[in-house]
């Protein structure tokens, strides 16, 4: 009986049309080690098969193609993060962040078309300190205006938070980030929404009745450089993380001068992100008008009312004079700290991108000065 079973048993499993009937496993050359530990016993064994295994027809594991496409799409939102940097500060420039004065993510989308609704919203911006105080004599027409500003970079917000959040999801509903991946995509989203939050947070401040105030009506410098530093740590977080999956990465030997070249980079961002900073407080109280003189402070170098508030840490944060004092430090140590940083990279063979970026960084530091 063994005889007649076992031959026709082994023709039967050497037959093609048994292969069929179940899963294969694959050569050990066909299958990259990165996808290898994929694929579980029973499993299919190519990208393809998994794909009709699952009957969606896409392929859910990252590959050079996808990384091109979400670099590009982290290229895109920086780009818009860069542009509401710069809405934002139009809106600073011509005093138009406080003409709003209630936030709805929905509702407000939708500005006033009728001149009932206009003036409505003219009257519930009479009720704040800054028309009472600053801008009693405004018109509505003029109101227009400042609304429209604020109105522009609100809706530009809400268009940053998009670009975010919705490609994120089709990208990770296709599969298309890594495990890595997947964690930077989620805090840069989270990220977006903190910054929405953090405005209001910033507009409420300059809303709020002060009594024992004699100033005229401006939002919180603290809660300003916290709106504009986490807005620089997004745009620079997307930047690195799209050039990262963009540009190959260059192999270096490590050596000292590198390593110092990499210390002064570090160093120079963060003396740069700092001044920035101290930027939103110059801005948050209209230091820049107290002394309009460069390189000297008036008639001085050092002016005397540097630390007029008590206790003296406040002057950092709150005086006037000593935060364009601090600022001006700060912007001219930057300088230094960029054409330091340019000098380094000439003594060191660099790939040419590198030597560009270096260029470019001095370039753009003395053209801001």
């Amino acid at each position: 009986m063994q005889r007649l079973l076992f031959p026709r048993l082994k023709a039967l499993m050497g037959s093609p049309c048994l292969w069929l009937l179940g899963p294969r496993a694959a050569p050990r050359t066909q299958v990259p080690c990165g996808i290898r530990h994929l694929l579980r016993p029973g499993q299919y064994s190519t990208i393809s098969e998994v794909a009709l295994q699952s009957g969606r027809g896409t392929v859910s594991l990252p590959s050079k193609a996808a990384e091109r496409v979400v670099g590009r799409w982290l290229l895109v939102c920086s780009g818009t993060v860069a542009g509401a940097v710069i809405l934002g500060g139009m809106t600073r420039l011509t005093e138009s962040g406080l003409s709003m004065v209630d936030w709805n993510l929905i509702k407000e989308m939708k500005p006033p078309t009728h001149q009932e609704e206009w003036e409505a919203e003219f009257q519930k911006y009479q009720q704040f300190p800054e028309f009472k105080i600053l801008n009693h004599d405004m018109t509505l027409a003029e109101f227009k205006f400042i609304w429209y500003m604020e109105y522009s970079h609100r809706m530009w917000g809400r268009l940053v938070g998009l670009t975010y959040i919705l490609p994120a999801a089709y990208f990770w509903r296709k599969g298309w980030l890594s495990r890595g991946m997947k964690g930077r995509v989620l805090a840069l989203c989270g990220l977006v929404c903190f910054q929405g939050l953090l405005g209001w947070y910033m507009v409420k401040s300059g809303l709020e009745e002060k009594p024992d105030s004699h100033d005229i009506p401006r939002v919180s410098q603290y809660r300003l450089a916290a709106h504009l530093g986490s807005a620089l740590v997004l745009y620079c977080a997307s930047l690195w993380t799209s050039l990262s999956l963009l540009l190959p990465q260059h192999k270096l030997p490590e050596t000292r001068q590198l390593l110092w070249l990499r210390r002064c980079a570090h160093g120079t961002a963060g003396l740069v992100f700092l001044t920035a900073l101290s930027g939103a407080f110059v801005a948050g109280l209209d230091a820049g008008l107290v002394y309009n003189s460069f390189p000297k402070m008036g008639e001085s170098w050092i002016p005397e009312d540097l630390f007029t508030f008590s206790p003296i840490l406040r002057n950092v944060f709150e005086n006037p004079t000593m935060v364009q004092f601090d600022h001006r430090i700060l912007g001219i140590t930057s300088v230094t700290a960029v054409t330091v940083l340019y000098f380094l990279s000439r003594r060191i063979p660099l790939p040419r991108r590198t030597k560009m970026a270096a260029v470019t960084l001095l370039a753009l530091a003395y053209t801001q000065i």
